[in-house]
């Protein structure tokens, strides 16, 4: 396993799996559609809240203060979360996170697992490893539930399965129920819900994510929609909520912060339907929560972006989901095609950054426009399309750039520094479109013309270049030119003169 990048085995590109997603027609819709109406929500919700770029100021401060002092604000949380009768537990990688999370629920005799969404959890392929000891986990989440029923991993951060209609839904559900259920949102839900009662009553364990991690009282805390994830932590007797370790701020007054940030970039909600602050496990006078809980800080390659200047800021993110919603290519490709769990922006950086950007990943910071569209709707202004040109010098330095593209450049380099060459090329070049250039288009699908033609046209190169046009343009322009009235003119002079004496000062 390696990490947030397990999961890309199939061995294929980023360019191959965005050509599948491509051809496919219903998940460009699907996608289209769904994105369209969360980033038209969240406009809507941030122009009503007004101030928003000062919200998102002080959302980044928080970020970027609380991961410049992370070790401190980790050692507060884990002090007072212990101080609450929780068992704290540090996991360098994804391998001792599942060791971790495998022992307690084999302490346990566990037999069944309910979850509530958790990108921490897809990140370590959980669920594969409970099943591998005989545990059932069950996604309590409607789209995770969803996407479990289909054997598929999340195509978005927050709407797991975007990429499937009412249609599709309703023929995993009928297979699930042995009974065939209407394409009606409202029966399909209604079946998820029976029959997700019982399972909740049934299991041993609750395992849920961590949304924010509050330093100063040792709490952690949902957000959610659907009312699953308090069932998840107060029926079982045993809770495990796995967090990244940058989940953490320092106190509950920034948690307001964070709590307008989130919804309204997320889904564009004003609040989120449930937010639950859970400080330990239950105590006597409690009416229900679990007896024994467990919190696993997971590391996982996080820690290689502390101290980095280019990366450290990446830790920042909430998992809102906005920049997938207004990235362009995500829109068009939907998330399957970046090959991780991370998808979007944050996913083209977030995967080869937490894998060293190991050669299984170098091509997928390439995903991108490098349009600044994700940057605009980061909650906390991450500056992710600058992280993307880093890692794409990175991919380059560390040896795994294409070498004919390499050599190109060169060229590309060389002509551009001379202007002699410059002008060569640029004969040369209309010499040479004569053989392919009809009705002044280059239509021609091949080298490095084949992936722009095929959805594009070339325009050839014009009879006549700007700067060949320059000399007759400058003429024109000069003799176009009316000289200034000699009264201003003079009356300009004066003012300039006065100025100077007054050094600088001049009232005119």
């Amino acid at each position: 396993m390696s990490g947030a990048g397990a999961g890309n085995s199939s061995g294929a590109t980023v360019k191959e799996r965005a050509d599948i997603a491509l051809n496919n027609d219903f998940l460009r819709k699907a996608v289209k559609f769904t994105t369209e109406r969360l980033r038209g929500g969240k406009i809507k919700a941030t122009d009503e809240h007004g101030n928003w770029e000062e919200w998102r100021e002080r959302g980044k401060q928080i970020r970027l203060h609380t991961i410049a002092h992370l070790d401190y604000y980790l050692n507060q949380f884990v002090e007072n979360a212990r101080a609450n009768g929780v068992h704290v537990h540090f996991a360098d990688t994804a391998e001792e996170a599942v060791h971790i999370s495998l022992s307690i629920a084999e302490r346990k005799k566990a037999k069944t697992v309910v979850k509530s969404k958790s990108m921490v959890t897809e990140e370590l392929h959980l669920n594969h490893a409970l099943e591998s000891i005989g545990v059932e986990p069950i996604e309590t989440d409607l789209g995770e539930y969803i996407i479990q029923l289909a054997g598929e991993t999340p195509s978005h951060i927050i709407i797991p399965a975007i990429h499937k209609n009412r249609y599709q839904i309703a023929d995993l559900l009928s297979e699930d129920a042995g009974e065939t259920l209407a394409p009606d949102t409202q029966i399909l839900a209604g079946y998820v819900r029976r029959k997700l009662r019982t399972k909740f009553l049934e299991a041993d364990i609750g395992m849920t994510g961590c949304n924010f991690a509050i330093a100063e009282t040792g709490s952690m805390v949902l957000f959610e929609n659907e009312g699953n994830a308090r069932m998840v932590t107060t029926v079982p007797k045993t809770q495990i909520t796995l967090m990244g370790m940058e989940r953490i701020i320092p106190s509950w007054a920034d948690l307001e912060v964070m709590a307008t940030l989130l919804p309204r970039s997320a889904t564009g909600q004003k609040l989120t339907v449930y937010m639950s602050g859970i400080t330990g496990p239950r105590r006597s006078e409690d009416a229900d929560g679990p007896d024994e809980m467990h919190i696993i800080i997971v590391d996982n390659g996080r820690s290689l972006q502390l101290g980095d200047p280019e990366f450290q800021e990446l830790l920042n993110c909430i998992r809102c989901g906005a920049c997938l919603n207004a990235c362009p290519v995500y829109r068009h490709i939907g998330g399957h095609a970046y090959g991780g769990t991370y998808s979007g922006p944050i996913g083209a950086v977030l995967t080869p950054s937490l894998n060293k950007n190991v050669a299984e990943w170098d091509d997928i910071a390439n995903a991108s426009s490098l349009c600044g569209a994700c940057y605009e709707a980061c909650p906390v202004k991450i500056p992710l399309h600058e992280m993307l040109i880093y890692l794409r010098r990175r991919k380059i330095e560390q040896g795994h750039g294409d070498k004919i593209e390499a050599m190109g450049m060169k060229g590309f380099a060389s002509v551009m520094s001379k202007s002699g060459r410059f002008k060569a090329a640029l004969k040369l070049g209309k010499l040479g479109q004569k053989l392919v250039a009809r009705g002044g288009e280059i239509r021609l699908k091949v080298g490095p013309l084949k992936g722009w033609n095929s959805v594009r046209v070339t325009p050839s190169l014009p009879k006549k270049s700007f700067r060949e046009q320059w000399g007759t343009l400058e003429a024109e322009i000069r003799n176009g030119l009316q000289e200034m009235d000699p009264a201003m003119k003079s009356r300009m002079e004066e003012v300039v003169k006065e100025r100077v004496k007054g050094g600088g000062h001049g009232h005119g």
